[in-house]
């Protein structure tokens, strides 16, 4: 160890020294972002996490320092030993939030020395190949953008306890290696060495711990954990995600809506400065269907979907007309005093609707006349199914209107996808807004045609709406449950519901599922015994507490708010995992390759 590291430590962070530091003498150490050399003078743009500031060599000032400096190059670790200083008049920086402020250096170490990185480390890199990005991630994490996003992500958890604090909630670790039960992914397995032939699973999420840590009375509970699904990946997916989870004792729908509008409002105000309006919209689930055509509906904007099958279904357009005699639907969408769209874009839209199968796309710009269309659907409908589509849409002059006539399903699929392209093609889109919107109401089962049989919308331990619970037996397909989702610029960041905490409905449940009771009791046993000793009316939520920090950061992709993710074929290319492991410990756990 150096004699200038034992006998002297940092006093501040590059990014926190200003104004109010002049005159001072500060000890910084980082690493060197940017290198100039003005004739004699050499400025060195020093970075830690808090951020840069510029550091000046002047020979005049101290001659062994400046000739050391000429050596320097970007990345080698520093510590310098300076005076803060106002920058000259003109000169200051106001992209810096040191820009008002220089430090002049009397000493300087070099620490350590570095290769030429494969990519340069500011926000630019960030258009440089994701892999890349990945295999140097430890390179990829001192960009500013990266520090940022990671300070912030720490910021947020460490508020989310602390919100948890104050409203009498208990953290308590649940295990990681546990049994495989079915929740819609497939479990990742951990072979057992003691008990050979048998598995754990990693848990993909601790739904049946909270739930027990409900029966076991400790009524409000949370935790900030890890979870695990072998899926497909995309942007906001990853093999391994965190949750914040929690669970609480005798309550309603409303006290959990109400408490986690709360933590987002003490999020939010806390980690960004930013005032959140609640309560927030709350729509059900049919209700974000048939307006947005998704139950995840981005709200920012408005191209809502209307539904004209009633004013249609006698309607002379063959098109149509035998669409809705089969049964399906027709809806459109209205875009206000709209130019931007030529008719070959109207074209790309056909084709862009096809891709969610639709098999078609129908299109009218209302003209001078508020009953007149300009379109290739006009002359087959009547004077008044126009003027009723008209006043259905409130479009006026200038207006475009365009129509999906197809089975509900594909109409909501086509019309609720083409509602965000055009929203982001036309810039109708706030990007500094927050939006947030419950989901409510969701169906407790739906059908799987691949399975034959209803299965869980959510999981088989959601509570249905009282009322509905008789529809269990007769038709599971109309009976709702207890069910909410959180959702932020339509991406879902949340999601839970009322528990079933009393053993003969959630036999009814099972059986509604066709589960046999022998194949009940053996992944769910160790539950249904729990539920016969007392359980308390019980709900909760969990959020994806990596989707939310990328929404928060304003990031496209949750790989941006995680330290060391996995790409999207599961693979870690800084650590070249997942790899082959030795004959000796496949034989350890009686485990062969089968290829």
């Amino acid at each position: 160890m150096s004699e200038f590291i034992t006998d002297k430590k940092r006093t501040h962070y590059c990014g926190k020294i200003n104004i109010s530091d002049t005159g001072k003498e500060v000890i910084l150490m980082g690493w060197a972002h940017r290198r100039r050399d003005h004739g004699g003078v050499i400025f060195i743009d020093l970075r830690d996490r808090e951020g840069i500031v510029q550091v000046v060599f002047n020979p005049h000032i101290s001659p062994d320092a400046h000739r050391e400096a000429h050596r320097i190059r970007n990345e080698f670790v520093l510590a310098v030993v300076g005076t803060v200083q106002r920058r000259p008049e003109g000169m200051e920086n106001p992209a810096m939030e040191s820009g008002e402020i220089e430090v002049m250096a009397h000493e300087l170490e070099i620490m350590n020395e570095a290769k030429t990185p494969p990519f340069v480390l500011d926000d630019a890199s960030a258009d440089i190949s994701e892999n890349i990005r990945l295999k140097y991630r430890y390179l990829d994490l001192r960009r500013p953008e990266m520090q940022k996003n990671l300070l912030l992500r720490s910021k947020v958890a460490a508020a989310a306890r602390q919100f948890f604090e104050n409203n009498g909630f208990v953290e308590v670790e649940t295990p990681f290696l546990t049994k495989s039960t079915p929740e819609g992914a497939r479990d990742y397995l951990v072979p057992s060495r003691l008990s050979r032939g048998t598995f754990y699973a990693l848990p993909q999420s601790p739904q049946l711990f909270k739930q027990l840590l409900m029966v076991s009375g400790f009524d409000r509970y949370y935790q900030i954990v890890r979870c695990f699904r072998d899926e497909d990946l995309r942007a906001d997916r990853q093999p391994e995600f965190t949750q914040i989870d929690m669970e609480m004792s005798f309550v309603s729908e409303n006290d959990i809506i109400q408490l986690t509008e709360g933590l987002l409002s003490y999020l939010f105000k806390t980690c960004l400065h930013r005032e959140l309006e609640i309560p927030f919209t709350r729509l059900s689930h049919g209700d974000a269907i048939n307006r947005y055509g998704k139950d995840n509906p981005d709200i920012r904007f408005g191209l809502e979907l209307r539904d004209l099958t009633d004013i249609l279904k006698t309607t002379d357009f063959k098109l149509f007309q035998e669409v809705i005699a089969r049964g399906g639907i027709v809806k459109a969408i209205k875009i206000e005093d709209n130019k931007q769209l030529s008719r070959k874009d109207l074209d790309d839209l056909k084709d862009y609707v096809a891709e969610y199968g639709a098999k078609g796309l129908a299109w009218a710009r209302l003209r001078t006349g508020p009953d007149e269309w300009t379109s290739p659907i006009f002359k087959f409908l009547k004077p008044l199914e126009v003027q009723h589509i008209n006043e259905r849409t409130a479009a006026k002059e200038g207006d475009l209107i365009v129509f999906v006539a197809d089975s509900e399903g594909i109409v909501h699929n086509a019309l609720g996808n083409l509602r965000l392209h055009l929203a982001n093609k036309l810039n109708l889109i706030d990007r500094e807004q927050f939006a947030f919107t419950w989901v409510t109401e969701f169906p407790l089962f739906a059908y799987s045609e691949t399975e034959k049989r209803y299965v869980s919308m959510h999981h088989p331990f959601t509570s249905p709406v009282a009322e509905d619970i008789p529809l269990i037996a007769t038709d599971p397909g109309k009976v709702r449950a207890r069910a909410y989702d959180i959702v932020l610029n339509g991406t879902e960041i949340g999601g839970g519901s009322i528990r079933i905490h009393q053993p003969d409905i959630q036999a009814m449940i099972f059986d509604a599922l066709g589960l046999a009771e022998e194949d009940v009791r053996l992944k769910f046993g160790f539950l249904l015994d729990a539920l016969e000793y007392g359980a308390p009316p019980h709900g909760g939520i969990a959020f994806g507490f990596d989707r939310l920090v990328m929404m928060m950061a304003g990031v496209e992709s949750i790989r941006d708010v995680i330290a060391f993710p996995k790409t999207q074929k599961m693979a870690c290319l800084l650590t070249e995992a997942p790899s082959e492991v030795s004959i000796e410990q496949l034989l350890e756990l009686s485990l062969k390759i089968v290829t």
